[in-house]
């Protein structure tokens, strides 16, 4: 049965969806929704490096709640907003992975879901049974 992975840590989604959810088979899979810098009152940084931040803080935890850790993540999915600073969206990237590597999309576009979102992740993390 898939599980839908909530913890009270970080903010509610935004709509009708799951912020992450893992799938059981041979290999257990966590896979987030588009993750943003919100903090877990719902308030976020104008800053986009802060926002950064924040989100992998977010991903962590939800990584934290189903499980996992960093060094599960094998793929995530970057999307910067055209005109703001990318350096400090990839300073806070490899701050949060250190040595981790997986592989990794970035992408620039004009605007994300809501005007104050900047920067939005989006996370594959795979653990095999025996882990």
């Amino acid at each position: 049965m898939n599980t839908v992975v909530q913890p009270s840590t970080v903010a509610a989604p935004a709509a009708k969806y799951a912020l992450a959810m893992t799938v059981p088979a041979n290999s257990s899979l966590l896979l987030t929704s588009g993750i943003v810098g919100e903090r877990p009152d719902g308030s976020i940084s104008d800053d986009i490096g802060s926002q950064a931040l924040e989100m992998w803080k977010t991903i962590d935890h939800l990584l934290i709640a189903a499980g996992f850790t960093k060094g599960d993540v094998v793929a995530y999915t970057t999307y910067v907003v055209v005109g703001h600073d990318f350096s400090s969206v990839m300073a806070a990237r490899d701050r949060y992975f250190e040595d981790h590597r997986a592989t990794s999309t970035l992408v620039p576009v004009p605007m994300l879901a809501r005007p104050h979102w900047l920067v939005e992740v989006t996370v594959t993390a795979a653990k095999s049974a025996a882990s």
